[in-house]
């Protein structure tokens, strides 16, 4: 799988958050965050209602729900889930969750598409180029399945194409990660 992979060469110390969407059916994703926090630096947990989002935070969106964001009041964004909008193949979505992300953060979105079937996620980082954000894809070579980023690329929304391994580089890269000494008082 893919995203232990990555989420372990994430620092603690991560600046921004990071919102998943993995398809996987109910019942699997609390475990599977419970799984990668205790492998990776970075904390991972399943995300909750209402939620503020955390700098260094990974959040996965539980499945049979949607996963989106919102801005609440002039400085907090909060997660927001639920079953609307219905009638799409995957729940929880990559392009409902993605389309948030870029209508609050705009050009400060970083998308990342990466293995699975289908073309979920397409459209949300069409939308995050179209806000002025970057868009980094799994290559060929490094995917198990092809699908979502081949949808991506065929699009033509793709600013980057990085082997699987090379993707926590590229976030921490765009995100102007540094690592500094952490004083103590």
């Amino acid at each position: 799988m893919a995203l232990p992979d990555i989420l372990t060469l994430l620092p603690e110390d991560l600046n921004v958050p990071v919102l998943i969407v993995q398809h996987m059916p109910p019942g699997f994703t609390g475990p599977f965050a419970k799984r990668l926090n205790g492998l990776c630096k970075i904390n991972v947990r399943e995300a909750i209602q209402e939620e503020e989002i955390q700098p260094g935070v990974v959040y996965i969106a539980p499945a049979g729900q949607h996963m989106t964001v919102y801005r609440r009041g002039t400085s907090k964004i909060a997660l927001r889930l639920g079953q609307t909008p219905t009638g799409l193949l995957h729940m929880p979505s990559v392009d409902v969750m993605m389309n948030s992300v870029a209508e609050v953060f705009r050009s400060l979105t970083l998308g990342v598409i990466m293995t699975g079937m289908g073309a979920d996620g397409a459209k949300g980082m069409e939308t995050i180029k179209r806000e002025g954000g970057f868009n980094v894809g799994q290559d060929e070579a490094s995917c198990t399945v092809y699908g979502m980023p081949r949808s991506a690329a065929e699009a033509g929304v793709l600013h980057r194409v990085v082997p699987l391994l090379q993707i926590p580089e590229q976030i921490m890269q765009i995100a102007h990660y540094r690592k500094t000494a952490r004083a103590s008082v």
